[in-house]
């Protein structure tokens, strides 16, 4: 038998739990906050969390903890982001609370989390297969009792019958309902409502009642047993959750794939030249660590040896292998490719940048939108009105038929479950956040995919956001006679001695190599001069502004900026200096215009600067010298004019304007406070993501309507059916299963961000 089939020990009270994680673990699962330092925050895995009042519960029981300073809860996932204080209170309190009210937790990065998550799902699988197979048997044995015309068979063979089905629906209701039931004891407990409540009070119902008719075929049930409705709606029931279960896993898999991705252990270089083999959380800063190809990095580094490739796609979206040599950096978690390097370590643990993309995708994985907060407030009340609404029925028809009201008060419990509506908006949000992680954009507000769907205006900062962080040159104008390959070789040779952005970008156009630069002197504000030597000859030159190089004031000027270069007979050559645009800049104005959005551009350069990269990039509105106040109130104007404003920056003086914008983004190469107030964050230098974000917001905008609509709809029909005596037990069961997974399925679409432009 398959190990993943292997038969299941008996499960542990909830009272009691797994062993609580030791110190290390949670040290190494929890980082300290980067605005907090004396707090941390950690991610946990909640087991027994099935419905949106699961959601209230864990969160209180969470906040009511010593030290919990905030704790945000997600039910489609089964997650819970902690943010405590050490000093007031340790995990060891919190997870006593949540083991009072019924769950139990581990955090996401340890290994006891992912076994409990393992034996949780291998749990699961064995009470399907119970309610699987016994229902199919009990449905062999019910078939001759809708089939057979009145007095075909005797009522010996009819109790044997229903004896036969009572044996085989017992390990339904003692093992394959148990979580039904030891949920709603709990919530009952806790003097609470869950969605659990009125399905493990059908169960009961309807089996006490068909026990009931077979003990006593002459009283007033004996003839209506409802096993097969019992066994049947316990299969549909599992099979959505074991379903719902699977595609949790799959959509939040981006999350769950960062987490696995670094190795245990590395290869550790001591000084007398041999390798050990140590723990990863052994390493320090300064180690020298030997990566081989195919390996995972598993710390931020330097490179000091070897030359190699790496794919960093996971981490920065970048799709194309990373050339990496001595003296490049290298990001825990990517992937070596070939060769092998040598390693000094620069960060490890929580000080990586691995670490801190984790924690951003972790905290994102368990907020909940708006609308997923209001209805699990309405969970409450709506379970309420669910056992009074079949109270009621059950009154009606009593004096009717006692058998028949039973049937209609359990087809009201079984069919009345708000679970769909609940998972209408995290499921989708959930979804669409993983594939946008998947391709390096990392959704720190769920409500910003929400918002997403409404921006009208997409605002770009230009250094850093549009533009990458260099210069380019190119020749505009020479003195005649003179060679421009000539003219580049000497001003190269020159600007190679500055490092001024300027000369580097000089330096670049050279394609020929003619000499070395000696004697060298920079004037800040001037340039630079120095002699250029070529087959023995010095050649005097000057680089920089035209009147260090004095040049002719009738030479037409350009726009741009200028630098100059000079030999000794005078003004030499011009270099126009332009700030290089991102390769898709031009691509992605044009597919946001083609979405029907309006893109603007702030930037605090000068006039001249702005408007010609906004000629470049296609964009009709710029304004220059915006300084952070300019910027706030121009996208504040915006708002008031009614528009909704994507803010796409990566400086430190986006700060505020980011925290202002209904939707705020900030490149990978962003300052942390940028960040901080961003909504998402997008790694690498990838401009097309800003395009796919607003695609996929309007994509999920329609998915969560159309989940919250089938929702609705699934209620207002069934529910009048059901209490009308229409629908029967096992037919209620059956829709309960298929609307809670008609949401989580539709939600799967999300899971692809596509990658055609959006037709206007």
């Amino acid at each position: 038998m398959p190990a993943a089939l292997s038969p299941p020990s008996l499960p542990a009270s909830p009272l009691q739990g797994p062993a609580s994680p030791d110190t290390g673990e949670w040290q190494a699962c929890s980082r300290a906050l980067d605005q907090s330092p004396h707090q941390r925050e950690v991610t946990l895995a909640v087991e027994g969390m099935h419905c949106a009042a699961c959601t209230l519960i864990v969160e209180q029981a969470l906040l009511q903890s010593p030290g919990v300073v905030s704790a945000e809860v997600n039910g489609a996932t089964a997650t819970a982001h902690v943010v405590w204080t050490p000093a007031q209170g340790g995990p060891d309190g919190w997870l006593a609370h949540l083991r009072r009210a019924g769950y139990t937790a581990a955090p996401v990065q340890g290994l006891s989390g992912a076994e409990q998550a393992r034996d949780a799902q291998r749990l699961l699988l064995w009470r399907w297969l119970v309610a699987g197979f016994c229902m199919m048997q009990v449905m062999m044995y019910a078939v001759p009792a809708y089939v057979a015309a009145p007095g075909d068979i005797t009522p010996d063979m009819v109790a044997l019958l229903r004896w036969a089905s009572w044996t085989l629906t017992l390990p339904v209701v003692l093992f394959a309902c148990w979580p039904f039931f030891q949920a709603a004891l709990r919530d009952l407990r806790h003097r609470r409502l869950g969605m659990d409540v009125p399905v493990a009070l059908g169960i009961v119902v309807a089996f006490g009642a068909s026990a009931a008719a077979t003990l006593d075929p002459t009283g007033p049930w004996g003839h209506e047993v409802w096993y097969d409705s019992v066994t049947m709606f316990v299969f549909f029931l599992l099979s959505g959750r074991l379903l719902e279960q699977r595609l949790r896993h799959r959509t939040s898999g981006a999350l769950q794939a960062l987490m696995r991705r670094l190795p245990a252990k590395a290869e550790r270089l001591l000084p007398n030249g041999a390798v050990e083999q140590v723990l990863v959380s052994a390493l320090a800063v300064g180690d020298q660590i030997r990566v081989r190809p195919g390996d995972v990095f598993p710390v931020d580094g330097t490179v000091t040896q070897g030359t190699g490739h790496v794919h960093e796609a996971l981490l920065t979206g970048e799709s194309r292998p990373l050339r990496r040599t001595v003296g490049d950096a290298l990001v825990a978690a990517s992937h070596n490719l070939d060769g092998t390097l040598q390693v000094r370590v620069d960060q490890t643990g929580n000080g990586t940048r691995y670490a801190a993309i984790v924690a951003l995708m972790a905290q994102a994985a368990v907020q909940r939108p708006p609308l997923a907060r209001l209805a699990d407030r309405l969970a409450s009340p709506f379970l309420a009105l669910v056992l009074l609404a079949s109270a009621g029925a059950a009154a009606w028809w009593w004096s009717t038929d006692p058998a028949h009201a039973v049937s209609v008060a359990v087809a009201v419990l079984i069919v009345t479950c708000p679970c769909a509506l609940s998972l209408a908006t995290p499921a989708a949000s959930v979804a669409a956040a993983g594939a946008l992680a998947r391709r390096g954009v990392l959704v720190r507000q769920l409500a910003a995919l929400e918002t997403c769907a409404n921006v009208d205006t997409v605002v770009f900062d230009k250094t850093g956001t549009l533009t990458e962080d260099r210069m380019c040159a190119h020749l505009a104008a020479v003195r005649p006679g003179a060679n421009a390959a000539d003219v580049q070789a000497l001003a190269g040779a020159l600007a190679a001695c500055s490092q001024h952005p300027a000369a580097r970008a000089v330096a670049s156009l050279a394609t020929t190599d003619l000499g070395q630069a000696e004697a060298v002197l920079e004037t800040a504000g001037q340039g630079i001069a120095g002699d250029v030597v070529v087959a023995g000859q010095r050649h005097p030159l000057r680089l920089g502004s035209a009147a260090f190089c004095d040049a002719p004031p009738h030479l037409p000027t350009a726009h741009a900026l200028q630098v100059h270069l000079a030999d000794e007979a005078g003004w030499l050559a011009r270099f126009d200096i332009e700030e290089v645009l991102r390769p898709d800049a031009a691509r992605t104005v044009v597919a946001l215009q083609a979405m029907g959005l309006r893109v603007q551009l702030l930037s605090g350069d000068q006039p001249n600067a702005v408007r010609r990269l906004a000629e470049r990039a296609g964009i009709a509105e710029a304004w220059a010298q915006q300084s952070p106040e300019n910027k706030l109130a121009h996208v504040q104007a915006l708002q008031a004019a009614g528009h909704r404003v994507a803010m796409v920056g990566d400086g430190l003086n986006d700060g505020p304007v980011l925290a202002c914008a209904d939707v705020s983004v900030a490149m990978g190469d962003a300052v942390p406070l940028a960040q901080a107030q961003a909504d998402v964050v997008v790694l690498g230098p990838q401009l097309d993501a800003v395009r796919a974000l607003l695609q996929h917001g309007r994509q999920t905008h329609r998915v969560v309507a159309q989940n919250l609509f089938w929702a609705a709809a699934y209620n207002l029909v069934c529910v009048p059916l059901a209490v009308a005596g229409a629908l029967p037990p096992w037919l209620a069961g059956l829709g309960m299963a298929a609307s809670s997974l008609g949401v989580v399925v539709n939600a799967t679409r999300l899971a692809q961000v596509s990658t055609a432009k959006e037709p206007g």
